[in-house]
């Protein structure tokens, strides 16, 4: 740990009631590449004047957090391998890991972090073994604030399902007994693949099989641009009136191509994410707790995204998400089961290749909301990124300065091409 870290306790949190013994079955859509590693992400609270003595007490955050354990038990489970070496969780309820340190840091130190190795050393707690599910560390900061680190394994909930969880443990600290809370769904089966499994032909080039990983030329960083709301307002513009994240992701695209000078006929793919959830028939629950993403590419030339208007890009993502039906889902599925044998032998970091993109919508994540009964986050970032070519779509901070801020956006890209992108993706704005 740290010198600017003292660990004063480390300890199991196990569900407060008996929890169901099993083996959970994981989807193929547990194992795509950004499920393969531990997700670390911090939030940091300030006292204020006012505090109130029991602000974050450790017993009440651990008696919560033993009381959500009980519906969302596999995060109080163990990674591990079945039979036929498939990875899979043990619901043993042994617990999740918890960690209170106590830093000479202060929030104020921290208002403009972005994720970094040093960020996750400080406040992301070392998981030995790695087969535990989550790790929760809480860091009280000189200034009287608290950094709340957490890692969740992505083989066992995507974005959403994390933020189900953290919503129902900051309910039961905060409300007690008169939480209002959802029970998740763990039945992963819903996305079983089907026997045989069948691709549809039309979807093959749409969903998006698992991105190779590929050793960085060179240093890599991760930088957040500011977008203020005049700003994502003249890009939607210019893009017809698209959606926040598609006008973004076609602006990044085209800054980013035009950031590494490729040349003008290599073939060039954005992929990203798209929660399934109610695209179905019929419908996963909206509570289904594990990872109901898949992963769509659009494909175009160098040319074609520098030189076109932003309208006709964004217009292609859109066109290309409206597509998203359960067929085409069912066919991502059967994909991914028939890549999933290569893909568990991936690597976890590196980056992707330079003609490629990755665009992470965390919009509409409550990233900031989560009160456990001391007010809401003042400041959110990953802790760490590992793959190059990564870009994230995240909401504003509530506090920033003028209050001006719509999005933030993190790009994780190779050192020397920073500069000339952050230029491009600000020239148009």
């Amino acid at each position: 740990m740290d010198s600017e870290i003292q660990v004063v306790e480390t300890c199991l949190v196990a569900p407060s009631e008996a929890t169901p013994r099993k083996r959970l079955w994981l989807s193929p859509l547990d194992f795509l590449l950004t499920n393969r590693i531990h997700t670390p992400t911090v939030h940091f609270y300030r006292s204020g004047d006012g505090a109130a003595d029991d602000f974050f007490d450790v017993g009440r955050l651990k008696a919560a957090m033993a009381k959500a354990l009980v519906s969302f038990y596999p995060l109080a489970g163990r990674l591990d391998i079945d039979d036929n070496g498939r990875w899979e969780i043990s619901c043993n309820g042994e617990g999740a890991l918890f960690v209170v340190a106590r830093s000479n840091l202060s929030v104020n130190e921290f208002n403009h972090i972005k994720p970094s190795p040093k960020l996750r050393r400080l406040f992301i707690p070392r998981i030995e073994p790695s087969s535990i599910v989550m790790a929760i560390q809480v860091t009280f900061l000189k200034c009287g604030g608290v950094a709340l680190g957490s890692a969740l394994h992505h083989f066992c909930v995507d974005g959403k399902s994390a933020s189900h969880f953290f919503d129902t443990w900051s309910a039961y600290c905060r409300d007690g007994d008169r939480a209002d809370v959802d029970a998740p769904c763990h039945n992963r089966t819903l996305l079983r693949a089907r026997s045989p499994p069948v691709i549809n032909p039309e979807y093959r080039f749409v969903i998006c099989p698992t991105p190779m990983l590929t050793e960085p030329s060179g240093p890599m960083s991760c930088e957040f641009f500011s977008i203020s709301k005049d700003q994502l307002a003249s890009v939607k513009k210019l893009c017809g009136g698209a959606t926040t994240f598609c006008a973004m992701s076609a602006l990044v695209w085209q800054s980013i191509l035009m950031a590494r000078r490729l040349a003008p006929e290599a073939k060039t793919r954005v992929m990203f994410p798209a929660n399934v959830r109610r695209m179905m028939k019929p419908p996963l629950s909206y509570n289904y707790f594990g990872n109901a993403v898949i992963f769509l590419a659009s494909a175009s030339t160098v040319r074609d995204i520098t030189s076109e208007p932003l309208y006709s890009t964004a217009c292609s993502i859109s066109g290309l998400i409206g597509q998203v039906d359960d067929g085409l889902v069912r066919s991502a599925v059967d994909c991914h089961a028939l890549a999933e044998r290569d893909n568990l032998t991936l690597k976890d970091t590196g980056t992707i290749p330079e003609t490629d993109l990755v665009m992470v919508s965390w919009l509409g994540m409550p990233l900031y909301d989560i009160d456990f009964g001391w007010g809401k986050a003042k400041v959110m970032s990953r802790a760490e990124s590992l793959l190059g070519g990564f870009v994230y779509l995240m909401n504003g901070k509530p506090e920033d300065d003028d209050g001006s801020c719509a999005i933030r956006v993190l790009a994780c890209m190779e050192t020397a091409n920073m500069k000339e992108f952050e230029r491009l993706l600000y020239a148009q704005l």
